[in-house]
């Protein structure tokens, strides 16, 4: 199994397809999930002749399930642990809901040297959080929500999550996909839920603020306006504001989950950025 130890000795899964001499993307999953929600973009960039890497956070899919670390300090740690390991330069990342976070954090504090461009979709920065300075954010209760659902029965809390609101499904006219909410849910299964719990406040409660304040690369933010999960007034534009050379797109009507619900508009969208 392709890994790397972090150097509080966490054992860290990722995947690495595609010539290791071409340009390297690498993908930052969202919460409770795995690499293994990237398997459309990876096999369709490493089929362009990308070299193309994802992993599985720590607690997260095949990665190991330790007590404590879950922040976005660690997370980014992490990540760049599996950069370093690989030697990765001149690095598109990619980071979608938590992901997103995970890569801004990432690109501030430790890829200024190894990094090309940066992508943020459904992503959570600047601040899930409704807070005096955030007013347009999610009250404490809807996360409190989350945890006390994720800490009474995970199971049935991951299928309505994935059969509901994430990828619009609750919607007049949503046609879900029982294969899609298995896999979302499979996904789920596979980490832990200490991990996953203290997720909800790493993903909620983190202010980007002053990392997208910092970063210079060229940054996509790409939002699904009918995003349930991380609504998109308190999102993307914000960031989009923030970040020094950007290029906002909303799509009208589109799911959270628009990675997979709309694999084929994404791909097109990240295609044209990379190669603008």
């Amino acid at each position: 199994m392709t890994s790397v130890i972090t150097e509080d000795g966490v054992r860290i899964f990722y995947k690495d397809w595609g010539p290791k001499s071409a340009q390297p993307i690498v993908f930052h999953h969202g919460w409770p999930l795995c690499s293994d929600d990237w398997d459309t973009q990876m096999l369709h960039f490493v089929g362009k002749g990308y070299r193309v890497i994802a992993h599985d956070r720590r607690g997260h899919g095949r990665s190991s399930q330790v007590g404590d670390g879950h922040d976005m300090d660690h997370y980014a740690a992490d990540a760049a642990a599996v950069v370093d390991h690989l030697d990765l330069r001149n690095a598109i990342h990619v980071g979608h809901s938590t992901g997103g976070g995970e890569a801004v954090r990432y690109v501030a504090r430790h890829g200024r040297d190894r990094v090309a461009r940066l992508v943020l979709i459904s992503a959570v920065p600047p601040l899930m959080l409704k807070t005096e300075a955030n007013p347009g954010g999610l009250p404490i209760e809807v996360l409190d929500d989350l945890r006390r659902k994720l800490a009474t029965n995970r199971t049935q809390f991951y299928l309505d999550f994935a059969s509901g609101p994430f990828f619009g499904y609750n919607r007049p006219g949503a046609k879900a996909s029982q294969a899609v909410i298995w896999n979302w849910w499979r996904q789920g299964m596979m980490g832990g839920a200490k991990a996953h719990y203290d997720g909800i406040k790493a993903f909620s409660e983190t202010d980007f603020t002053e990392d997208l304040k910092s970063i210079a690369v060229p940054t996509l933010v790409l939002h699904g306006g009918d995003d349930q999960i991380v609504p998109v007034a308190d999102s993307a534009p914000l960031s989009a504001k923030l970040l020094k050379n950007s290029t906002l797109k909303i799509h009208a009507g589109l799911p959270h989950g628009i990675c997979t619900t709309h694999a084929g508009v994404v791909n097109a969208e990240l295609s044209a950025f990379i190669a603008a």
